[in-house]
């Protein structure tokens, strides 16, 4: 949570030496690798942190993570679907329609794109204020510029 990538890692590959089954630990390393600049490998960990318990009361956070993993891989089209999923299952979760806003706004599919972002801010203003305004110590500067074009994209305007 304070960017410490490597310390990170090392406890997550701890843990996972220790019981190699452990979901928790696998969504630790794969939330890890995702905010490090390593997406394709985090998106593998979490994927498979959620097999291992499917029913874990984390899984939207980590269900909202694929998403973003996905959108920091430039994969659009299935971050918007997984951030579809979490939408389903958590109506009331605004990040995943942040993810939602941002990928559609990506491939310039707009209408859309506004609606998601009406929803994200409409939901919890103080949460888009402290993802979106502000950078949240875990995002590298690089993925948050990426995040804030495709939400500029799709029709937000910084005031």
């Amino acid at each position: 949570m304070r960017g410490d990538y490597e310390g990170a890692l090392a406890e997550a590959e701890r843990a996972l030496a220790i019981s190699p089954n452990l979901a928790g630990a696998h969504h630790t390393l794969g939330a890890t690798l995702i905010f490090s600049g390593r997406p394709k490998e985090g998106l593998a960990a979490l994927e498979r942190s959620i097999r291992l318990d499917p029913h874990d009361p984390r899984s939207a956070g980590w269900l909202n993570q694929l998403a973003l993993g996905l959108y920091f891989s430039q994969e659009y089209e299935a971050a918007i679907a997984a951030a579809k999923r979490v939408i389903r299952s958590y109506p009331d979760l605004p990040n995943p329609y942040r993810w939602l806003a941002a990928s559609l706004g990506q491939l310039g599919r707009t209408e859309e794109a506004k609606e998601a972002l009406e929803k994200a801010i409409a939901i919890s203003p103080a949460a888009f204020d402290t993802y979106v305004r502000g950078r949240v110590p875990w995002m590298r500067p690089e993925d948050h510029a990426h995040m804030l074009e495709g939400l500029r994209k799709a029709g937000w305007r910084e005031t």
